[in-house]
Order: structure tokens, then sequence, then C-alpha cells
């Protein structure tokens, strides 16, 4: 089954990043295991290939994420759940269209916490990144039969 390279899933998210918040604030590599979610987001991909993207983020990145995503002061929850879920939204097709097709995106589950995954699931790329100083994580899981 073909899976994303890592510098493929870097490559996207760098570019979504910047496009969404500006290059003045890079993504830098990321040491994993740094990470505490306060909230986080999937897509599946469904069709040809078949998978899950995820982004994980602290409270503090999802926050600022969409004050600048959304040029806003105030982040209620909902807020937040658009901006993170547009985030994961765009990662995902992005993604997608590195993949075999054709197939399909869902529209982004989101959570406050870690966004549950299926037990035959298996990750198959990660990318630890640190954007103003604190970590983030993007993820490819795949189901293994």
């Amino acid at each position: 089954m073909a899976e994303p390279s890592l510098t493929d899933v870097q490559m996207v998210v760098e570019e979504v990043w910047g496009s969404f918040l500006g290059s003045e604030e890079p993504l830098l590599p990321g040491v994993p295991g740094l990470l505490e979610t306060g909230w986080s987001a999937a897509v599946t991909v469904s069709g040809a290939w078949e998978g899950m993207i995820s982004v994980e983020l602290p409270t503090g990145v999802a926050e600022e994420v969409t004050r600048r995503m959304l040029a806003v002061d105030q982040t209620p929850d909902e807020d937040v759940a658009d901006a993170v879920g547009e985030l994961v939204n765009m990662i995902g097709g992005n993604v997608k269209s590195l993949m075999p097709g054709p197939s399909v995106l869902s529209l982004p589950v989101v959570a406050a916490g870690r966004v549950a995954r299926s037990s035959e699931s298996v990750e198959v790329c990660r990318l630890d990144a640190s954007w103003a100083g604190s970590p983030l994580l993007v993820s490819v899981h795949v189901h293994r039969s």
C-alpha cells in the first residue's frame, strides 16, 4: 500500500501552515513526546487510498492559530474547533492529492483532547514540529488488517 513520505507530509504542512499563518514564525523540527494535546482534529481519506490524517496542538497553539486564521482577539471553543478543523482539512486534502486516487476526504472531526483512532490503524508517518516555541504533531495512519 502506498504511504506518504515524511518529506511529502512536511512539505504539505509547511505550505499550509505558511499560507494560513504567514512565514514570519516558521515551523521547526520538534521533539517527540513533548506534546500535551489540548486540541486535535482528523480527516479520513476513503477510496483507492485509505488513511487518516490528524493534527494535535497544545491549547495555546490552537488558540493562537485561531486568532491568526480568523483575525480575532477572543477564542471561544467554537472558533478554535473551526480553525483546527480547517487546518486539518487543508493538510488532509493536500496529503490525499499525493496518494493514488480516486478518493474522497471526510469532514473534519475535532476534539478538545485527542481524537480517537481505530485500534486497527497503524501510524505510518509522524511529523513532530515546533511553532512559536510549542510542539505540535501531524500524523498519518492507515488501516492494517
